[in-house]
């Protein structure tokens, strides 16, 4: 039962307390008092004064704000109380508040976690403090869960994701990332807003998963009685706008992939998708560099980013390198391994890397490139020219119709964006998605592309040359708040079952 520990059953017992007492413990119409960022500051002038006791007796503010510290010295008690931004120091005794109050209730029945309602005026204490000396409290919230230990936070890292609102309570510096995320997605949507592209939605449940390999979430439609997929990217539908018309669009939302997780990835995750008619990937690739630059700007951060032990240079241009080149000059692996089917097999089993033997060379270049070149591209790096055959959705080059026109741009060690020129010709389209199909019977791989035959139709109607990008907002967050888990940029991140993971931490012991 969530109310059977002892130290609640005691907070319950106070609450009630305060019922007995005539005072609700959980009153309503409350205003939001001066917030304490404003109180310090305005009342820091009394720092100044010449006077033995500095205080102003004239004003009167109003706190309110959830009790951090208490310090009870017999008549009189110092408390701090904090709101969303930042804490306060409040003073308060048995003889300035109303009769019977301080023994009664305010010693009594006011215990850190709760939150309260300070009415007083400013003065500074000895040691130079700013702090409300209080002429009345009252209750607005009474905690009946107590929280972790004084200021020593929250530690335990599962607990933290588990009962978000507990971490921002205790870790103040939590909430202060997930502002700068709200910072960072509204910019985004602005800088496309003032580039004249329109910000749609698009279907959560898809009859075909599509527009990226990855294992999609099932799920069943009941009244008609037909399978539905979490859409895994919403790029297929995005494009279908671009047949319609619509020549610059883009959506930030939600996608779901079926897979594991660690530091990187969560089964749900946030990402902007973008398509620009008449523009090539080379477009995609200036107008990315474009957002980092209004990014930078906007929110005053220094072009040389501190992330862990790296130190990351966000100047623009960002470097660009072939991807088949990139295996070579940057991943240290042999020319004719880089362009050998057999080699490539034959060098990954030698640096132990199991790979299915069906694989195609751009597949098995892609297992190199993971293996032998991504950790090491620290510094924004546009990966350019795929392998067609791992980018069933773009468009060829016409100088090598074995290559792709298309990028990746990876920051310390992680892709962060993909974009492409897009495939508009449906008869290639379909020939790739049958080729997607084949991989999929051949090897048993869940992550390939279906067939996905209404698109190949719209296509059918003439798509304009388009470009489209998508970038991980979760990771770019990651990268801008120096934070090292997805974990720490989702408000509430996918976790295990907790009797799964008690289950799991018996059979480790």
């Amino acid at each position: 039962m969530i109310f059977d520990n002892h130290y609640i059953q005691e907070r319950i017992k106070k609450a009630e307390k305060l019922r007995e007492e005539g005072i609700n413990p959980y009153p309503n119409q409350i205003n939001k008092g001066t917030p304490s960022k404003q109180f310090l500051e305005e009342c820091d002038y009394l720092k100044e004064m010449d006077a033995e006791e500095k205080k102003d007796e004239s004003k009167t503010y109003t706190l309110t704000g959830r009790l951090k510290f208490i310090r009870i010295m017999g008549k009189a008690a110092f408390a701090k109380i904090e709101d969303s931004e930042g804490l306060v120091q409040i003073y308060y005794n048995r003889d300035e508040l109303p009769e019977g109050f301080y023994n009664t209730v305010a010693k009594k029945l006011f215990e850190v976690g709760d939150i309260i309602e300070a009415k007083g005026y400013p003065f500074v204490t000895r040691t130079g403090e700013v702090t409300l000396h209080c002429k009345a409290m009252r209750i607005v919230s009474k905690a009946i869960s107590p929280l972790p230990e004084k200021f020593h936070g929250l530690q335990d890292q599962e607990l933290r994701y588990r009962q978000r609102y507990l971490d921002m309570i205790m870790n103040p510096g939590v909430k202060e990332t997930f502002i700068q995320r709200s910072k960072i997605v509204s910019l985004i949507r602005r800088f496309f807003e003032e580039r004249a592209f329109l910000e749609v939605e698009t279907p959560m449940m898809h009859p075909i998963p599509g527009g990226a390999n990855a294992r999609p979430f099932v799920t069943h439609h009941n009244a008609l009685d037909v399978k539905r997929y979490l859409r895994i990217a919403p790029e297929l539908y995005l494009k279908r706008l671009i047949v319609g018309g619509m020549e610059a669009v883009f959506e930030i939302n939600r996608n779901f992939r079926n897979e594991g997780m660690d530091h990187t990835h969560n089964p749900e995750f946030t990402m902007i998708e973008f398509y620009w008619a008449y523009k090539t990937y080379k477009d995609l690739m200036e107008i990315t560099e474009a957002l980092f630059d209004y990014l930078f700007e906007n929110l005053g951060l220094e072009r040389k980013l501190t992330y862990g032990e790296l130190e990351i240079d966000f100047s623009t241009p960002f470097a660009k390198v072939p991807y088949i080149e990139s295996l070579t000059t940057i991943g240290g692996i042999p020319e004719e391994v880089a362009h050998d089917r057999e080699k490539a097999l034959a060098y990954l089993a030698q640096n132990n890397i199991e790979v299915d033997s069906n694989l195609t060379l751009g597949y098995l270049q892609a297992e190199l490139f993971d293996a032998f070149v991504e950790e090491k591209l620290i510094d924004p790096t546009f990966i350019t020219d795929f392998p067609v055959d791992i980018s069933p959705l773009a468009r060829r080059s016409d100088e090598n119709p074995d290559i792709a026109e298309r990028f990746e741009l990876f920051i310390a060690g992680k892709e962060i964006a993909n974009g492409f020129s897009e495939l508009n010709d449906p008869i290639d389209q379909y020939e790739r998605f049958k080729g997607q199909v084949a991989t999929k019977d051949a090897t048993g791989d869940d992550e390939a592309m279906h067939m996905d035959t209404d698109y190949v139709k719209a296509l059918s109607y003439g798509m304009t040359p388009t470009a489209g990008e998508g970038i991980g907002i979760d990771r770019l967050v990651m990268l801008l708040t120096d934070q090292h888990s997805i974990r720490d940029v989702l408000l509430f991140p996918a976790m295990r079952p907790e009797a799964e993971k008690e289950a799991t931490n018996e059979e480790e012991k």
